[in-house]
């Protein structure tokens, strides 16, 4: 297991690797700084990254293939199959994303599309030796564990599994740790993100506050949410899991010019959870 951070700004790696994390993961898109449709981009970012002495355990594109507009379809479907091709040429091992939902609810409304357009990329990750790890976010439409059985039901690749992040879980009153148990063999790439409820909040607003003011959850750096961390590596280990954790960090209070005062903190945190190798 090793102890990482997402980012998709490649001026922050000196930054990542002087606070000690052992890997970056990298988050990719047309017309962002790292843009598979520009290799020269992602290349230089994953020279660097090893150069620092970083490894790079993932590339991601968190997008949503399953849109009804065709050509947009095409599209991201095209940047995919670009993505796979640059982490095998790379040689990272997993390429990261959402699963997409169209226009609906969650992937589990458009699961005959999911397989329509997953299918062949399942197949091609098989081929490169890529797995791929959603991510379980509602934007994404993959986040209930009905919608991971729905999309490993109908694309049975094994080349598909999760990029398992338990604050997203947290915020439906959901456990993460059975979870770990239950779906452990599929766990690919792990985010590392708490959440924070804010009761006062919860109590006032109920679940439907829509402002700021009215919301009765929020993002954490790992440790300043609700999850038991030691209980939440500990069902990693039993699973076996032994791939990144990657801090996305998305805390709204060590924001700002406090960012960097958050992923060290994070790191910090799960350091002792992480044992660096030597």
């Amino acid at each position: 297991m090793k102890l990482g951070m997402l980012t998709g700004d490649p001026e922050a790696l000196k930054q990542i690797a002087a606070i000690g994390f052992d890997f970056v993961s990298f988050t990719t898109g047309p017309e962002r700084p790292l843009d598979a449709s520009r290799p020269e981009t992602i290349r230089g970012a994953v020279e660097e990254a090893r150069e620092l002495g970083l490894e790079v355990t993932a590339i991601g594109f968190y997008g949503n293939p399953l849109v009804s507009d065709l050509e947009g379809r095409r599209t991201q479907v095209e940047y995919w199959q670009k993505l796979l091709d640059m982490a095998a040429e790379l040689q990272v091992e997993v390429v990261t994303g959402f699963p997409g939902r169209g226009e609906a609810e969650s992937v589990r409304d458009v699961i005959g599309e999911f397989g329509k357009v997953f299918g062949p990329i399942a197949e091609r990750a098989e081929d490169l030796g890529i797995r791929i790890a959603f991510e379980n976010w509602k934007g994404g439409g993959f986040f209930t564990p009905a919608d991971w059985e729905a999309v490993f039901r109908e694309v049975t690749s094994p080349a598909l599994g999760l990029e398992f992040d338990p604050s997203h879980l947290l915020l439906q009153f959901m456990d993460p740790i059975p979870l770990v148990y239950k779906f452990g063999e599929r766990i690919y790439h792990v985010h590392a993100k708490d959440t924070e409820i804010l009761r006062e909040n919860l109590q006032k607003f109920g679940l439907y506050g829509k402002s700021p003011e009215e919301r009765w959850g929020r993002f954490r750096i790992p440790g300043l949410g609700e999850l038991d961390w030691r209980a939440f590596f500990r069902a990693l280990l039993d699973v076996g899991f032994e791939g990144g954790v990657s801090i996305e960090h998305e805390d709204p209070v060590l924001s700002g010019d406090r960012f960097w005062e958050g992923a060290r903190w994070g790191y910090n945190f799960l350091r002792g959870f992480v044992p660096k190798e030597k």
